[in-house]
């Protein structure tokens, strides 16, 4: 975790973005949270606050970020990855 420069994770709701975050040991300024701007976007919620991030020059080359999901039927995703 100690390597993880960014969370992107679902976007369901607050409380359980901070909860995740500190049960990773991951501040909460290295943690992308846009549901105020946007709702609970389902399985959608990632990629849209990736893309924000990245616009906003948060997220840059070099940076390592991982992000969780989940959407209808119980599908879930997870990924680890090196920004380019």
């Amino acid at each position: 975790v100690d390597q993880i420069d960014w969370l992107v994770l679902h976007q369901a709701n607050t409380r359980i973005l901070d909860s995740a975050a500190a049960r990773l040991g991951v501040p909460e300024e290295r943690v992308i949270i846009n549901i105020s701007k946007f709702g609970n976007t389902s399985a959608g919620s990632v990629p849209l606050a990736l893309d924000e991030a990245v616009r906003q020059g948060k997220i840059r080359s070099g940076d390592v970020v991982a992000t969780a999901g989940f959407g209808a039927g119980l599908t879930a995703a997870s990924a680890i990855f090196l920004w380019d």
